[in-house]
This record gives C-alpha cells, structure tokens and sequence, in this order.
C-alpha cells in the first residue's frame, strides 16, 4: 500500500514527457522489374543448369510439352531455379509470377526453318522485357539462345556451351 502511495505522488509530482512524435515510415521502393537483359552469371547458369534438363522426360498431360525454368535470384543474390513446369509446345507463355528475373524455354523439336527462338518466344519477350533462354532439345549439344530487350526490341543471340556469347540478331 505504501509503495502504491509513493509511485502514485512520483507520477504527480513529475509527470511523464509527451512521447516524441512518430518519425516517418522509410519509403517502400516499387520492387524493381527485372532487368531486359541477363546478367552474366544468370547467363552462364542458365547456360548449365537449363542443358542438365535436356533429355529428361516431362510428366504431365501433355505429349509433347516443353520444358520451362523460372529463375530468380535467392536471398544471397545467387540464381536459382524457382519452379520447373512443362507447358504446351505451341502455346504461348504467360507473364510470369512476381519474382522471376528470367525464364528458361526448352523445345522439343525445331518450328522454325533456320534453328532459333520461335514467334512465340519473340512475342513473350515483347509483352514482358524479361530475358528468355531458349534451348534446342531437338539436338546434341543443345543450341541455346538469348532473347532479350535490347535498344527497344527483341534481339536474340547464341550462347555456348559454357555461357559465351555471339552477337545480337534481329
């Protein structure tokens, strides 16, 4: 009882300083969008974690489906396969979930007259400015492309075996 007296006669006789207004929440930068164009270690692990899945079947409904990676970068910045599906061969690829810095396209069969990325791949590149890695599974070793946005179009280029690269094509 006592000790309830002398902690109420403190409280009076000094009373407590006003609480220092609330500072103001940091901003919350928009998450960025992925850069048009793959770093150098996204290429190069594209270039040797996409050719370890040539070859290997893809369950599912359908017969002839390709093969698609999501990457994004984990919580140390290294990248990393998100998700593994397989997708109809000649349907186009939706925009891809929040986080995915890039996407790995593997074909079964070549559509095109000359080897390379198809009107679809392209198209995806177009609507999403989200670098895609196409891989030939129709061949050993697997040709592989970039397609990127570069210069406010879609160019694509060859990468080797090992992540080097050849020159931009329209």
């Amino acid at each position: 009882m006592i000790a309830t007296l002398l902690f109420a006669a403190a409280i009076a006789a000094d009373p407590a300083p006003l609480p220092a207004p609330p500072e103001p929440a940091p901003r919350v930068a928009a998450p960025a969008r992925p850069a048009p164009l793959a770093d150098a270690d996204l290429r190069e692990f594209a270039a040797i974690a996409g050719r370890k899945v040539v070859g290997r079947p893809v369950g599912g409904p359908y017969a002839t489906a390709d093969k698609v990676l999501l990457l994004a970068r984990d919580d140390k910045g290294i990248p990393a396969i998100t998700a593994s599906i397989g997708f109809p061969a000649r349907q186009s690829l939706p925009a891809p979930p929040r986080g995915t810095i890039a996407i790995i396209r593997l074909h079964q069969r070549s559509e095109t007259i000359v080897p390379g990325p198809t009107a679809d791949d392209l198209a995806f590149v177009a609507a999403n400015r989200m670098p895609l890695f196409v891989i030939g599974e129709w061949a050993r070793p697997a040709p592989m492309w970039e397609v990127a946005w570069v210069d406010d179009a879609v160019r694509f280029r060859t990468i080797g075996e090992v992540g080097e690269i050849g020159p931009w094509r329209d």
